[in-house]
């Protein structure tokens, strides 16, 4: 039998109990901090994959704009228009221009003016990119809509 100074032991449903109340406390504080976090947005967005390129006034046939931001090589014909990606299939190296065509600085690949591989690594020839207008009459590229090769935009 417990003396006076000693405290009566504890039933074990009350013991229950009271660990049942902490497990909900817990669950409701650990769903409160949760909605707080909610407002937040958790995922940052990604760069747009189209730009602007110019107004065709711009553009002269034959007249070719590299645009290094993009990595995109534009050209201009009496065809039209036609965008071409100068990111090198193999291990996405940046292609400079040569003589002949464009040259992999990492590897060696080689391509034509038209983008397919003359030599090298590379698995495949170089992206075309797909061109359309915007409203204002701009020339739109997006660097992730492929087209098949030797397409122009005509305005």
């Amino acid at each position: 039998m417990p003396g006076r100074l000693e405290p009566d032991p504890i039933p074990r449903r009350d013991f229950i109990g009271i660990y049942g109340l902490w497990a909900a406390a817990l669950a409701i504080f650990g769903s409160i901090l949760g909605m707080m976090r909610l407002p937040k947005p958790r995922v940052t967005p990604e760069a747009s994959t189209k730009f602007r390129a110019g107004t065709p006034a711009e553009f002269s046939p034959g007249t070719v704009k590299i645009i290094p931001e993009y990595n995109v090589r534009l050209l201009a014909t009496e065809q039209g228009f036609a965008a071409m990606s100068l990111i090198c299939p193999h291990l996405g190296c940046v292609v400079r221009e040569s003589v002949d065509g464009f040259l992999c600085p990492c590897h060696g690949s080689r391509f034509s003016l038209q983008g397919t591989v003359l030599a090298g690594p590379a698995p495949r020839s170089l992206q075309w990119l797909s061109i359309t207008q915007a409203i204002d009459g701009s020339l739109v590229v997006d660097t992730a809509q492929e087209t098949e090769p030797g397409t122009f935009f005509q305005v």
